[in-house]
């Protein structure tokens, strides 16, 4: 399996499972500790994903995000945003509830 194969694969199990332990990746991918903190690090450039140490931590993916779904491009989304001060307050709520509903999640 190649790097790239794998951190597909862990994308997809965070997606699935929206939490992991660096262990249980370790032991799926049958990799060094080193290799799965590489693939989460550059991961992470891309999707969003973060880690939290110590009990109860783990490799955790942004609430809301799902791979397959369809999100808006900073342009779009910036170009809703600047939309915002020059509509009435009905149209505002709209615009703001495709921003929350189509704006990719960011990790924490």
């Amino acid at each position: 399996m190649t790097a790239l194969e794998r951190r597909d694969k862990i994308i997809e199990l965070l997606c699935e499972k929206r939490t992991v332990t660096l262990s249980y990746l370790i032991n799926e991918f049958k990799v060094a500790r080193s290799t799965i903190q590489n693939d989460i690090l550059e991961l992470s450039l891309s999707y969003p994903i973060f880690t939290k140490p110590g009990i109860g931590g783990g490799v955790y993916i942004a609430k809301g995000y799902y791979r397959d779904k369809d999100y808006l491009s900073s342009l779009q989304k910036e170009t809703l945003e600047s939309l915002l001060g020059e509509v009435d307050d009905e149209r505002k709520l709209v615009i703001e509830s495709i921003i929350n509903k189509f704006a990719r999640p960011v990790a924490p």
